[in-house]
């Protein structure tokens, strides 16, 4: 019985899991899960998967070609995340590691929560609520923290994949325009079903009252958003971020936000996250969420599962669903 637990294969969890993911690893591998420390250094993820033959990790691990190098038995990485930034690809593809991701599963949370966003900072929300927590709440009046109506605005998003489509779903709702761009045009009929039209970047920034960002992180993407398009987007604007920190130069929007220039922001990810830029946390008119994302019970838990399903399906020699760089063999 020893040696058959032996020779199956290794498989890691950089942190405990939601849900009964793990319960899908009983009498198929051998199981080893790390507590969770936040965000780890690339030695701490090494120390994790050095032995291991295939591990589920977490956007916070730094999966570097160093440490790829250095895992010897590792035949596969299924980050819960859709996003895979903290993996390096080109390594991995250079050595055989399979990746996957988590896509299509946290796409309506993450929509929703955009929109949380865009209501919370066109109403105000959270100055409302720290006004009435402090007790400086002293009777309605008829100018007391007046926001943006949507109706009738424009919603520009920059990156119309699955996320920045739901959002645009919901948009109808508020009465609002829609406007995107992203480098290839949508199909005409996918246009019309979502009453949307495109629009250069640039364009796009100009008209918007609300800019929404939904583009992944490449190299062509970081500071997408500078301090010159900034300059450039409407008086009075909202800008809300729940794609990726470094599409923006978040000092370029502190100042921006400080001159009055911008109505308002919200983010829920964060240029250096979890650190923020000088300034940004004592902006009233700045709603500041900790990557809340995907953050929905039901959604992490499918996270999770199709993580450890794809993993298990490479180390027992089937392709898996969602994969982002195949390795040798798959």
């Amino acid at each position: 019985m020893r040696e058959k637990l032996a020779s199956r294969p290794l498989m890691i969890l950089t942190s405990a899991l939601p849900g009964e993911a793990a319960s899908l690893c009983e009498h198929r591998v051998r199981l080893r899960v790390f507590k969770a420390r936040g965000r780890r250094t690339e030695e701490e993820v090494l120390h994790c998967l050095s032995r291991a033959d295939g591990a589920v990790t977490l956007l916070t691990d730094p999966v570097t070609a160093s440490v790829l190098s250095r895992c010897p038995h590792l035949k596969v990485v299924s980050n819960v995340a859709v996003g895979t930034d903290n993996i390096d690809l080109e390594a991995a593809a250079r050595l055989g590691i399979t990746v996957t991701h988590t896509p299509d599963v946290l796409t309506e949370a993450t929509a929703d929560l955009a929109w949380a966003l865009i209501l919370g900072v066109a109403r105000r929300v959270s100055e409302g609520d720290r006004m009435v927590r402090a007790g400086r709440f002293k009777g309605w009046s008829l100018a007391l923290l007046l926001g943006m109506d949507l109706r009738g605005k424009t919603l520009g998003i920059v990156g119309m994949g699955r996320i920045g489509q739901a959002v645009a779903r919901r948009a109808p709702a508020f009465g609002m325009r829609v406007a995107y761009t992203q480098r290839h045009r949508l199909p005409d009929s996918v246009e019309a079903s979502l009453n949307a039209r495109f629009a250069a970047l640039d364009d796009l920034i100009g008209a918007a009252d609300v800019l929404t960002l939904h583009s992944p992180l490449k190299t062509e993407t970081r500071h997408l958003l500078g301090a010159e398009r900034l300059a450039a987007m409407k008086p009075g604007a909202l800008l809300i971020n729940t794609g990726r920190g470094p599409l923006v130069d978040e000092e370029a929007l502190v100042a921006r936000l400080q001159s009055g220039h911008l109505g308002g922001a919200g983010l829920d990810v964060y240029e250096r996250e979890p650190l923020l830029a000088p300034g940004l946390r004592r902006l009233p008119n700045v709603l500041l969420l900790p990557h809340l994302g995907s953050a929905a019970r039901e959604t992490r838990e499918a996270m999770a599962r199709m993580a450890v399903a794809d993993c298990l399906a490479v180390l027992e020699g089937h392709p898996p669903e969602h994969a982002v760089a195949v390795g040798k063999g798959q």
